[in-house]
């Protein structure tokens, strides 16, 4: 996918490149280039050391050996669980006409160009903004960050930003919003060639913003290194891909980048949540020139929300910003929900947006896919499939089900293999803190054993009654549905908008929204005892 991507976006590059001078001549006409080339991209000063010709056309970036067509440049990135120096061969063998490399070989074939680089991410990222014409510097780019709610933040920004008909490009968990098409998301933050190739695509149909979720993977990994962004966003921080950074603090650090100018430059503006605690560390690091929104529940916070009231339809609440108050009703259940409409509302007023013009629209927002969705199919108990893997998300979404709920509170949930397994206990807390019953199955088992996962879980367990456990997901899904009274709530955790699960190397289709809906209509077909 991520190969096709930026090959497909290379025919735009090459057909702009068609009318851009290289350079002019002293008195003479400007000299063009048909095709871009590997000196277009690379100065003495970018690279250690080159074993071949500057003066290769290229046809397109390239990242996955297998993706490779006649002419690519291949960069061979180096990864937790495979190196790509390793597929250089292979690369060469598909038509990769220059390999960008960490690691020098003593004897390059003279067929193609090798360039030596101390960074190949931040080589990719350098070459990936240059070869789509910085598409950055013509569009608005919003970039959220944050443990949870990047994905609600994201599609209400880009709603509320989607005045009059504009479009607004959209990257994220959910899907690539293309101006022109909508595309299935095949990672929250792609990789940068993917990007760039992305937001190109955004520009050529008319799109002037883009809303993009940024991962801490994505800031440590170089993805968005150089992009220049009109505003970042912080929606919190709780404990997550400690597998990946190993402390609480390292997360924080990588997150605080998108801030401080540690990416290449900072934001126009800086929108951050005054009711986390990590925000209000982010704001007293940041630089003090950025000019910045913060929001929250908090009385000091510019766009703030004030006598909010909760229900099992929506929220309403009084919003507050600098010149003006309204009074807001909102579709989406719960508190947090109200935290993140005041982060999309904080930034599109920090992007010359009228609140008193934007926020109407809100009650007609249809909800994001696998965010506290509801499924229904004339059940007399409330179901909702919501992306909530972690402790805190799992607390948020049943704290906020748990005083709404007329009857018991059920949930079905489960941990992701060959992830942090440190979450585990806690996300089991979580459920046991707030849930009448709880049915712990398989998530996205990956590479790890699911009896591993369970006995990871199990140490978060003091209450052995509240817990069914069984491997099987569509089987707990079957049994939690059987277990629903009326008045009970069920939430089905961990894998939202997901239409997979994830086997070792197999992925199976499986989407917890339409298995529940086949399972509820099948046992309403059933003859009752």
């Amino acid at each position: 996918m991520n190969g096709y991507l930026t090959s497909n976006h290379a025919l735009i590059h090459a057909f702009r490149a068609r009318s851009r001078p290289v350079f002019s001549a002293p008195g003479g006409p400007d000299i063009f280039q048909m095709a871009p080339q590997l000196a277009d991209y690379f100065r003495a000063d970018t690279f250690l050391a080159v074993k071949g010709r500057l003066d290769r056309p290229i046809s397109g970036l390239a990242l996955d050996s297998r993706r490779v067509v006649p002419g690519s440049l291949f960069f061979a990135l180096p990864g937790r669980r495979a190196d790509g120096a390793s597929f250089v061969d292979e690369a060469i063998a598909r038509g990769a006409v220059a390999i960008v490399t960490e690691r020098m070989p003593s004897h390059p074939p003279a067929q193609v160009t090798f360039l030596h680089v101390t960074d190949a991410r931040a080589t990719l990222a350098r070459v990936a903004r240059a070869y789509f014409d910085f598409p950055d510097r013509e569009l608005e780019v919003v970039g959220v960050t944050g443990t949870n709610g990047k994905t609600t933040v994201a599609h209400l920004a880009k709603f509320f930003l989607s005045n009059d008909g504009e479009r607004v490009g959209l990257l994220g968990t959910v899907h690539y919003d293309l101006g022109a098409r909508t595309v299935p998301s095949f990672k929250t933050t792609p990789e940068a060639s993917d990007i760039c190739g992305l937001l190109a695509q955004m520009r050529t149909a008319g799109c002037r913003r883009a809303v993009m979720e940024v991962s801490s993977h994505g800031i440590d990994q170089r993805r968005v290194l150089g992009l220049q962004f009109a505003a970042a966003v912080f929606t919190n921080l709780t404990q997550d891909h400690l597998d990946y950074h190993q402390s609480l603090e390292n997360y924080f650090e990588v997150k605080t980048r998108l801030f401080t100018g540690a990416t290449g430059t900072a934001p126009r503006v800086a929108v951050i949540n005054l009711d986390d605690a990590h925000g209000v560390r982010l704001t007293a690091l940041r630089p003090s020139h950025l000019r910045t929104v913060t929001f929250g529940e908090n009385a000091r916070a510019d766009v703030r929300a004030e006598n909010i009231t909760l229900g099992f339809k929506g929220a309403t609440f009084r919003l507050v910003w600098p010149g003006g108050v309204a009074d807001v009703v909102s579709p989406l259940l719960g508190r947090y929900n109200v935290s993140n409409v005041l982060a999309a509302a904080a930034t599109a007023f920090s992007l010359g947006g009228d609140p008193a013009a934007f926020l109407p629209r809100l009650a007609t927002f249809a909800g994001v896919p696998g965010r506290m969705e509801r499924v229904e199919e004339g059940q007399r108990f409330n179901v909702l499939v919501d992306y909530a893997h972690t402790d805190d998300a799992l607390r948020n979404a049943l704290g906020m089900l748990r005083p709404i709920t007329p009857g018991r509170l059920l949930v079905v949930f489960g941990c992701g293999g060959n992830r942090d397994r440190r979450k585990r206990p806690l996300m089991v807390r979580a459920v046991q803190d707030f849930a009448d019953h709880a049915f712990a199955t398989a998530d996205n088992p990956r590479n790890e054993p699911i009896a591993q996962i369970f006995a990871d879980m199990a140490e978060g367990v003091t209450a052995p009654e509240k817990f069914t456990w069984m491997d099987d997901r569509r089987r707990a899904l079957s049994v939690a549905l059987d277990a629903c009274r009326p008045g009970d709530s069920l939430l089905v955790a961990g894998k939202g908008h997901e239409t997979y699960q994830e086997f070792a190397d197999t992925i199976v289709p499986f989407d917890d929204r339409q298995v529940l809906r086949e399972l509820i209509r099948l046992k309403d077909s059933l003859p009752r005892a």
